[in-house]
């Protein structure tokens, strides 16, 4: 038995699981009842407020749509010059709009975090370069002694690379933080993806390669008495 309001119904059959649909509702979360039932113990009026109707793949979906409204419109008796005063909704339609909108959103906000990537390379570019500026003599004495270019250059890509990464996993801390806090008020579950956030702390460390390369570089190229009397 189930019970619907004020009255228990008896249940005599259980609807195959579909899950989520694609324009919003969970049709597992459903119950389905005679209409006059319906309109008897719970509505309480003989109004039909919506028809599904379901379609075979292999039908027009657009001849399929326009003899409903044909079919709406005689029931309703409007004439030719009368407008529709009833709406037909094609879900698929819906759900490639849906869609469209979700790509052109997905791209705004690969645009939105790309000029972050940007601004935060920049930004990882200036640190190092200062940094190379005030350790010229520091740099100039390693190369005096014996360092190696490339070793010069892995030392201050590791740096960068370090700063970028610090960025990432402090993003990634606040991104995770805010989304608990949101989908908690929202009342709706919070999914923990480790594929994106690694992918997301990938492009912050890349991001440290990337910028901080030029400033490597720079320090790998100093020349060795000229950075020894830098002041």
């Amino acid at each position: 038995m189930l019970r619907t309001g004020n009255f228990s119904c008896r249940v005599v059959g259980v609807l195959e699981s579909k899950g989520q649909a694609a324009i919003g509702g969970d049709q597992d979360d459903l119950v389905v009842m005679p209409i006059k039932t319906f309109q008897r113990r719970v509505s309480g009026n003989t109004r039909v407020s919506a028809i599904l109707v379901s379609v075979d793949t292999q039908i027009d979906r657009t001849m399929l749509t326009e003899s409903l409204r044909a079919l709406m419109r005689e029931r309703r008796s409007l004439s030719d010059t009368d407008e529709d005063n009833f709406m037909i909704l094609d879900t698929e339609e819906l759900a490639r709009r849906v869609s469209s909108t979700t790509e052109i959103m997905t791209m705004l906000l690969g645009a939105v975090a790309a000029v972050s990537l940007v601004v935060g390379g920049i930004g990882i570019m200036n640190i190092m370069l200062v940094s190379v500026t005030e350790r010229t003599r520091e740099i100039g004495v390693r190369l005096a002694i014996g360092a190696l270019e490339r070793e010069v250059l892995m030392q201050f890509l590791i740096e960068a690379v370090v700063l970028g990464a610090m960025g990432g996993i402090l993003g990634v801390v606040i991104a995770l933080i805010g989304s608990l806090i949101l989908t908690t008020s929202m009342n709706i579950p919070f999914i923990f993806d480790p594929g994106i956030n690694m992918i997301a702390f990938g492009f912050a460390a890349l991001t440290g390669i990337v910028f901080g390369y030029f400033p490597a570089r720079r320090a790998a190229h100093l020349d060795p008495i000229e950075a020894v009397r830098h002041e």
